[in-house]
Parts: C-alpha cells; sequence; structure tokens
C-alpha cells in the first residue's frame, strides 16, 4: 500500500517518516507517490506491505492495533520517547507471533 503522507503531515518527509517507524521496529520504506514535489531521496510517502505480518499469524482484528501505532509515531517522529514507548508495544504484541525457524 502506498501512503501519500501530504495531506495529514504536509511537512513530514517519507525519509524521516521511514527512519523513526524502523526506530520503532515497524518496517517501512519511503516511497515517491504521484505528483510528489520532493526527490526520491525525501518523498512524500510510504510504502506498507503485509507479507511479514500475515507470515507470522497476524490477521485483519490486528491491522488497527498496527494502524494505532504508526500513526502514533508519524504524529511525532523525533520524539525518542514516544518511538520506545510503541517500540515496546510492538514487541509485546509479536512476542505472540514469532518468525518460524528454518
Amino acid at each position: 500500500m502506498l501512503v501519500d503522507l501530504r495531506t495529514k503531515y504536509p511537512e513530514l518527509t517519507g525519509k524521516v517518516a521511514e527512519a523513526a517507524l524502523v526506530a520503532a521496529d515497524i518496517t517501512v520504506n519511503k516511497n515517491m507517490v504521484p505528483f510528489d514535489d520532493r526527490s526520491a531521496f525525501q518523498t512524500s510517502g510510504l510504502r506498507l506491505g503485509t507479507p511479514a505480518i500475515t507470515t507470522r499469524g497476524l490477521k485483519e482484528d490486528k491491522m488497527g492495533d498496527i494502524v494505532e501505532l504508526i500513526d502514533t509515531v508519524l504524529r511525532a517522529p523525533e520524539d525518542e520517547a514516544v518511538i520506545a514507548a510503541v517500540r515496546g508495544k510492538v514487541n509485546d504484541m509479536m512476542k505472540d507471533y514469532p518468525m518460524f525457524a528454518w
């Protein structure tokens, strides 16, 4: 899914959003969006995917929780306390959904 940050977070770049979310243990990628006026190094969007979580067994009922965690970080992308709190929630949620061992 491609998320355009410009409507809700007009000053937030994809680069900053990606770094903050990765620090919170949420993997996303910065991505250009249609009619993006930022460079490919900054971007105005994020690319999100579900294979990493669905492979671990998460279903639709957890997606709202994940969206809330993402939004919490995007509202305060430079606040280390917020990022640490979200990282704790992410890791607590994922402990019940381990990666499989090969």
